[in-house]
């Protein structure tokens, strides 16, 4: 491959000039923190070091009702759900029907989520879904009044649909202020 010399003489000065405001950056840090990454090194923690930055920042926080061990116990949950949840999807007419199951702390946490999540789904436009919970698995079902809706539920699959709805935030934020999750 042929490189042009203005090109080559570009990539070459490219690096030497971006360690240069990299190194300018680094010589003037003492209390400027603006070089510093943004992310905390693990999305829960992330999440747990945002959450407690607000409260702090909020001079009306009623620090009697903040109970940041139910978000953390949340997220556990989550990252359970996500990483360790079995689901076998079953096509439905209109849309699937999904057995979830896992190992003790994962069902745990299936069953305390996949039911609560449901009613989100089933509050969509056109959308019907319900859980029911049994002893070692929770069947979520999930149907569309039309068939771009069914193809949608299908494509997105039981993670895809537990990830719909952006209410994430709002949830973490009331369940941390001690106020009910839904």
């Amino acid at each position: 491959m042929r490189i042009f010399p203005a090109l080559l003489t570009l990539l070459i000065a490219l690096p030497a000039s971006l360690m240069a405001q990299d190194h300018g950056q680094h010589q003037h840090h003492g209390n400027d923190a603006t070089w510093l990454p943004t992310e905390g090194g693990q999305s829960a923690f992330a999440a747990l070091q945002e959450i407690v930055a607000r409260l702090e920042a909020d001079p009306h926080t009623d620090w009697s009702t903040v109970d940041v061990g139910a978000l953390r116990a949340h997220l556990v949950d989550m990252n359970e759900l996500v990483l360790h949840a079995e689901a076998v999807e079953t096509p439905l007419p209109g849309g699937l029907e999904i057995r979830v199951s896992g190992p003790p702390r994962t069902l745990a946490a299936i069953q305390r989520m996949v039911p609560a999540h449901a009613s989100f789904l089933d509050a969509r436009a056109g959308w019907q879904a319900s859980a029911r919970s049994a002893d070692d698995h929770v069947l979520l079902t999930v149907v569309a009044d039309d068939p771009a809706g069914e193809q949608k539920i299908r494509a997105l699959g039981f993670f895809g649909l537990m990830a719909t709805e952006d209410h994430h935030a709002v949830h973490h934020w009331a369940l941390v202020r001690g106020q009910p999750m839904h």
